[in-house]
């Protein structure tokens, strides 16, 4: 069993937990009763004619599989709100419980202080986590390829559509890239992590965004510690990263996503 498959099977156990709690109709009607969602595409640079900077999608994370504890954390809102400050265009909050302390505590917490689009991180694996992210306030969700059948990416795109959100469609191979455009994806993250094995290399984002259709909005992700890192994607196609270690661990987060922004806006400006 790889990493990926022992994280699904704990993540189906805690949603049918929560299922038991909360009933797919009244996920629905509190769906019904939110406020629409924000529009995440807008955020990260829209139509590929009107993208000049690098955006940055801070991410909320405690821990993870590969290195353990982060940070702790004990106030989502108060960092969401340095994010904002700081610049991010989209604040990923990650819920998954077990191997990184996340809920969907967290992301009410955040969508109660920030007006900017929030992605609701974690394996999505059925319909009922789509529904449960717009009803906490989620305005994009993740959909992993490598954890998905086509039909289900098919399925949960137009799910996700149909509540207003928009997709973070994960990649990390040449025949996932496929697949995510196959399903029309106009946000395809190129994960430098292999889930299945948490090994990084950061070579593999400027061999795969290539792949990629210059319409969609191209998101690095993994393996950024350092403005270099940053300006290594920039340079390599990236329209936006996406980052939670370096901020979690970083005293001063605003001045760090202003660092991010200027390195990656600068990586552009050759690159164009």
């Amino acid at each position: 069993m790889t990493v990926l498959d022992d994280i699904i099977v704990g993540v189906k156990e805690d949603m049918e937990a929560r299922r038991r709690l909360v009933s797919p109709v009244e996920l629905k009607d509190r769906v019904a009763a939110a406020a629409p969602a924000r529009d995440a595409w807008a955020a990260l640079g829209g139509p590929s004619a009107t993208r000049e900077d690098l955006k940055v999608i801070a991410e909320i994370k405690r821990r993870s599989p590969s290195k353990g504890d982060l940070a702790p954390i004990e106030d989502p809102a108060s960092l969401a709100a340095q994010y904002e400050d700081g610049g991010a265009s989209v604040i990923s909050v990650l819920t998954e419980q077990r191997r990184f302390g996340g809920s969907l505590a967290d992301l009410d917490a955040v969508r109660a202080t920030v007006n900017i689009p929030l992605l609701r991180k974690d394996f999505t694996v059925d319909e009922y986590q789509i529904w449960e992210a717009r009803a906490h306030g989620a305005d994009l969700i993740l959909l992993i390829v490598a954890a998905l059948s086509d039909a289900q990416l098919a399925d949960y795109s137009a799910l996700s559509r149909e509540l207003g959100m928009n997709v973070l469609v994960e990649t990390h191979t040449e025949q996932e890239i496929e697949r995510a455009v196959a399903a029309n994806a106009r946000i395809i993250g190129v994960n430098v992590r292999n889930l299945k094995t948490l090994d990084v290399d950061r070579s593999l984002f400027a061999s795969l965004a290539g792949l990629i259709p210059a319409e969609a909005v191209i998101v690095a992700e993994s393996g950024v510690r350092s403005a270099d890192d940053v300006s290594h994607y920039a340079a390599s196609g990236a329209n936006a990263i996406l980052v939670g270690e370096a901020l979690v661990s970083d005293a001063t987060p605003r001045e760090r996503i202003n660092e991010f922004k200027a390195a990656g806006a600068a990586a552009i400006a050759v690159r164009n």
